[in-house]
């Protein structure tokens, strides 16, 4: 069981809330998905599994000296990684390839054998993905990527908590970060020179402050490495809070050094930081906001600035869900999911204000998560109720957003990783 937008108990199998309630006439909204999601044909590609949760090759921690990341060359085609919920429907993880320049998706197969792999991520040396299993028993997977397209799962480890629905890799390689929705917490893993997760090093429990309007107790929504690397900051949506954390990186534990509290009842899900550490704009999802926060890199402190609205309607009607922003600082993207749209924001005053630009239609329904690739040229969108991925040509002088064809099918849609 857990909270709806409205605060109302639902009963789901994964940590993603719902705010449209269910007609009372009509199907569910997951036997809806099962229906969309089985007239999508997907090649069914088995992964390889380590056994005993041990993979192959050695088990000591990954060296910091290990990350160095694989030579980018100018390549026609890339990898293109598509979370899903397997529980409503979803086929695994999907694999993909995108043209760099056209924006078109190839289906290339699924991997099977990872349960409810909604959030993802890969390590900065680019050979191992990383996966959340959002289910009431969390726990987060590790999948080898090989160059010819044979991938193999690595193992499963528990976050110790429900419903992880983020993670994310430390700068350095060595330690990975997810959070818990269901349960509030965060959780670190070391990564070994595999890419195999060891045994959890630390769990830790927002306690305070007291969860917000309509909340039945704190929701990581989020967790991510502060550019310069001298802080972990987690978003929970429960407490209308972001915590600031140090990561001791020998022993893998976080000890909170600051926390900033939002409006009550604003919600944050999701932040993106400026390439300069000295900023962050913070999505709220009950709200409908985003905020500029001021950000100082020797204590951890984040300070929220007036939230500015994302031009797509009033709170509690458009669910903002994930912000983006181009790699030279100049813009931000935000997704609507109720309004279906991409608002587009030009960044100002080197970084400490947000000027609204545009909305867009985003192509699809109730748009989950947003990627650009490597490149900054395209930008993706996982639209969970549509089972699509729309693409978008990105503008490198004006930010403007083009749509770079008819949106690519995939079933139950909410997460994808362009490589």
């Amino acid at each position: 069981m857990r909270s709806d937008r409205t605060g109302t108990e639902t009963a789901t199998a994964t940590g993603e809330s719902d705010p449209a309630a269910k007609p009372a006439d009509g199907p569910s909204r997951r036997r809806i998905v099962s229906i969309l999601a089985a007239a999508v044909a997907t090649v069914s590609v088995p992964a390889a599994t380590a056994t005993a949760n041990q993979p192959p090759g050695r088990t000591a921690a990954r060296p910091a000296t290990a990350t160095a990341t694989r030579p980018r060359r100018s390549l026609a085609t890339g990898p293109l990684f598509i979370g899903t919920y397997t529980s409503s429907g979803g086929p695994g993880i999907g694999l993909a390839s995108y043209d760099t320049v056209t924006g078109q998706i190839t289906a290339t197969g699924t991997l099977q054998g990872v349960g409810d792999p909604s959030y993802l991520a890969v390590h900065p040396d680019g050979t191992t993905l990383y996966a959340v299993n959002e289910r009431q028993d969390g726990g987060v997977t590790a999948i080898a990527l090989g160059e010819d397209g044979s991938h193999t799962v690595l193992g499963t480890r528990s976050t110790g908590g429900s419903s992880p629905c983020h993670l994310s890799v430390h700068p350095g390689g060595r330690w990975l970060l997810s959070a818990n929705y269901g349960s509030g917490s965060v959780a670190v893993h070391p990564i070994e020179a595999s890419g195999a997760l060891g045994e959890r090093t630390d769990l830790v429990t927002h306690s305070e402050p007291a969860p917000g309007p309509g909340q039945n107790g704190p929701h990581a929504h989020q967790i991510v490495t502060a550019p310069d690397g001298g802080h972990v900051l987690a978003v929970d949506l429960g407490t209308d809070s972001v915590y600031t954390y140090r990561l001791d990186e020998t022993a893998g534990t976080l000890s909170q050094v600051a926390y900033a509290t939002l409006p009550a009842g604003a919600g944050p899900r999701h932040l993106v930081f400026h390439p300069s550490s000295q900023f962050a704009y913070l999505a709220n999802e009950l709200n409908n906001t985003i905020a500029v926060c001021g950000y100082d890199k020797d204590s951890g402190t984040l300070t929220p600035g007036e939230p500015l609205p994302t031009g797509a309607g009033g709170a509690g009607s458009s669910f903002p869900s994930q912000p983006v922003i181009t790699a030279n600082g100049a813009f931000v993207f935000l997704a609507n999911r109720g309004h279906n749209s991409l608002s587009r924001f030009a960044v100002e005053e080197n970084g400490a204000g947000l000027r609204l630009l545009d909305t867009v239609p985003v192509g699809g329904d109730y748009p989950r998560q947003l990627a650009l690739s490597p490149d900054g040229t395209l930008l993706f969108a996982a639209n969970q109720r549509s089972n699509a991925v729309s693409v978008f040509h990105v503008d490198q002088e004006s930010g403007q957003l083009a749509a770079a064809g008819d949106p690519f099918r995939s079933p139950v849609a909410v997460c994808v990783l362009p490589l």
